[in-house]
């Protein structure tokens, strides 16, 4: 099967290669999945996980990529809740080849149905960001109707997400970002904006929770800025510094079939929107990897017509 491949972690994107690979074999539990489309977060190439297995143990060249949309080919021993045929989206594991292939092998607890009004390359730009986004407002940070939301980079893939989300659940959202993703994160539901090269975080005031995409001086500046009782939620790493009476939770977001589901919906009723950007085949995806001018919204690879 074709199949972008990586061997080198210092070379990046430029790295990667489109080659031919064995079809991989459907286990205990796990789906062959017959990929449609799928998305990639460049910063996996940084993670341990893409260059080594669950044992530590080296499983280069490897195949990156992460979400996926596709239809079953295939059920491993004893695999439920699935059937061959149908179309279905997710999160791959993240020590296994991952998505930029013709198959791949996923755990069935880690793939939703997806709705047949509901894209393909749509499904695979959801994954990642929306369950994300989800988990850390609703999972890590509790949200409730009427309470505050920071939400940094508003108008980015997870950010995006995020100010949604948390506007649909009836909180007041502001965003942040750069002053060119003003327009873009009001129209995604934000109540208003900082514009954080030229407007000061002390403007927002107190907030019931933080979500923190950037780490470092900026997350640094949000800590002030949680009420007693709140939350700052970061997907940046460790918090380098604390609330004082709030929580501080760093988490890495996992697969999870109900929540994916829960995503589909509101993407098919209107309520949730997905930010794509470059859509290419396998054969260019390489090329799509390393622009020459940075894109907006999320590259996807549409592996079959």
């Amino acid at each position: 099967m074709k199949a972008i491949v990586v061997a080198d972690q210092a070379a990046g994107t430029a790295g990667m290669t489109l080659g031919e690979r064995p079809r991989p074999e459907a286990a205990g539990n796990d789906v062959l999945v017959e990929v449609h489309a799928s998305g990639f977060t460049p910063g996996e190439l940084d993670w341990d996980t893409t260059w080594t297995d669950r044992l530590g143990r080296e499983r280069t060249p490897s195949i990156p990529g992460h979400e996926l949309a596709g239809i079953v080919a295939e059920l491993g021993y004893g695999t439920r809740g699935l059937t061959v045929g149908q179309r279905v989206f997710g999160l791959a594991d993240w020590t296994r080849d991952g998505t930029l292939a013709e198959y791949t092998v996923v755990e069935a607890r880690n793939l939703a149905p997806l709705p047949g009004d509901v894209d393909f390359t749509v499904g695979a730009s959801l994954p990642i960001s929306g369950l994300t986004a989800w988990q850390g407002l609703f999972v890590h940070g509790r949200l409730d109707v009427g309470q505050s939301v920071l939400v940094h980079g508003a108008a980015g893939g997870v950010g995006s997400m995020v100010t949604q989300l948390a506007r649909a659940a009836g909180a007041y959202v502001v965003g942040t970002g750069r002053a060119a993703d003003r327009a873009a994160a009001l129209d995604l539901g934000a109540h208003e904006f900082l514009d954080l090269q030229n407007d000061s975080l002390t403007e927002v005031g107190q907030v019931d929770l933080v979500f923190d995409i950037f780490g470092g001086e900026i997350q640094k500046q949000s800590v002030d800025l949680v009420r007693a009782g709140g939350a700052l939620i970061t997907i940046a790493g460790p918090p380098e510094a604390r609330p004082a009476d709030a929580l501080a939770i760093d988490f890495v977001v996992e697969a999870d079939r109900t929540q994916l589901t829960e995503l589909a919906q509101r993407v098919r009723d209107g309520r949730l929107r997905t930010l794509i950007g470059t859509v290419a085949t396998l054969d260019n995806a390489v090329a799509a990897f390393n622009p020459t001018q940075r894109p907006k919204g999320k590259t996807i690879i549409q592996v079959r017509p």
